[in-house]
C-alpha cells in the first residue's frame, strides 16, 4: 500500500481574500474615516435641549425612546421619533431639543466616563433617550463625500429605509439598552454599518455618491482606485470606459464634483495619508506608491491637499 498518497504532495489551494480596494465606497471610507466615537446614552427629561457647535466630523443621533427635534440653520426642521436616526455628515452646528420653545444648553465633549454612567439632561417631564456619536475624517474629505447633504434623516416610518436599516437599528438599540463586554466596540461597528446603509440609500440622489450609480463613471473610479500610481491621462481613462474625452470629462465632473485628474490627485493624497498613518514606510516609498517619482513634488502636492507636510502629518497621527 502506498504510504504517501499523491494528494499529500499537491500544492494547497489558495483561498482569495476579500479586498476592499475593489469597492470604491469601501476604499474611500477605509482611507478617510479616522475613528468612530460614541457618547454615553443621554437620558433626557422635558424640557431639554442641546446646542452643539460645528465640528469637522460627521455626527449622528439615534432616538431610542421619546422624540427629538433637530434644527440646522437653513434646513427644514427634522422631527425624530423612537427608532429614527439622523446624520450630519459635515458636522454642521445644530440644536437638538424636545420642543421649539425649550432653551438649549451649550454642550461640548467631556472626559470619558466609567462604564454604567449615563448622561442626564433637562427636567423631570416626558422622557427621551438618545444615542449620539461621531465619525472623524482624516484630513480633507474625498469629493465623493463632499457632495453629501448637510442633514440625512433615516426614519423608521419610511418603509424603503426601514427594510435596509431595521435590523441594524434593532441590534444597536438592544446593545445600548443591555450592554455587555466590549459593548463600545459593538456599538461602534453597528454605527459604521448604519452609516454605510445611509450612504447607499442616498447614493442616487446627491452629487458625488451619485457617481456610484453611473456604470461608466463607477468603472472609471474603480480603475483609478485600483491603479492609483498609474500615469493616467484623460484620454486613457475615457478610452478605458468607452467614452469620448469631452463626454467623459463632462459626465465625471457633473457626477463627482471635480474633473477626473483633479479627483485622482486628491485621491492619491488620501491614500498617501492612510499609508503615513498606518505604516512606517519611508516617504519616498509612499510617494512612488501613489504615482510620484520625485519626493519634493510629492511633498508639495501633499501640502496642497492636506494642509501640512507628510512629516508633520505623520507625527501628528503617530
Amino acid at each position: 500500500m502506498d504510504k504517501h498518497p499523491n494528494h499529500l504532495s499537491r500544492s494547497p489551494h489558495a483561498l482569495a481574500l476579500e479586498d476592499p480596494r475593489g469597492d470604491v465606497l469601501a476604499d474611500v471610507l477605509g482611507a478617510s474615516l479616522l475613528r468612530n466615537a460614541m457618547y454615553r446614552r443621554i437620558e433626557c427629561g422635558a424640557p431639554w435641549g442641546m446646542e452643539v457647535p460645528a465640528h469637522d466630523r460627521a455626527t449622528f443621533y439615534v432616538v431610542v425612546r421619546g422624540n427629538a427635534r433637530v434644527e440646522v440653520e437653513g434646513e427644514p426642521v427634522c422631527e425624530l421619533a423612537a427608532g429614527d436616526t439622523l446624520f450630519l455628515p459635515h458636522g454642521t452646528a445644530h440644536v437638538v431639543r424636545d420642543a421649539r420653545q425649550t432653551r438649549p444648553v451649550r454642550v461640548c465633549d467631556g472626559s470619558p466616563s466609567p462604564r454604567g454612567a449615563t448622561r442626564r439632561l433637562g427636567g423631570t417631564g416626558a422622557p427621551s433617550t438618545l444615542i449620539k456619536g461621531f465619525f472623524q475624517f482624516a484630513g480633507r474629505k474625498p469629493s465623493l463625500l463632499d457632495g453629501m447633504p448637510r442633514v440625512m434623516p433615516v426614519t423608521a416610518r419610511d418603509p424603503a429605509q426601514q427594510r435596509r436599516t431595521a435590523a441594524t437599528l434593532q441590534l444597536l438599540l438592544e446593545e445600548s439598552a443591555a450592554p455587555g463586554p466590549a459593548s463600545v466596540l459593538v456599538l461602534q461597528r453597528l454605527a459604521d454599518v448604519l452609516f454605510i446603509q445611509t450612504l447607499r440609500a442616498v447614493a442616487t440622489e446627491h452629487r458625488g455618491l451619485a457617481a456610484l450609480a453611473d456604470p461608466a463613471i463607477h468603472e472609471a473610479l474603480s480603475i483609478l482606485h485600483g491603479k492609483v500610481a498609474h500615469p493616467w491621462t484623460l484620454a486613457t481613462l475615457a478610452k478605458a470606459v468607452g467614452l469620448s474625452r469631452s463626454g467623459f470629462a463632462a459626465r465625471f465632473t457633473a457626477l463627482v464634483g471635480e474633473p477626473p485628474l483633479q479627483y485622482l490627485a486628491r485621491w492619491r493624497m488620501g491614500r498617501a495619508a492612510e499609508l503615513l498613518r498606518e505604516t512606517r514606510r519611508r516617504i519616498g516609498e509612499i510617494a512612488r506608491d501613489v504615482g510620484y517619482e520625485s519626493v519634493p513634488s510629492f511633498n508639495k502636492a501633499f501640502r496642497k491637499w492636506q494642509g501640512e507636510s507628510p512629516t508633520t502629518f505623520r507625527a501628528r497621527h503617530a
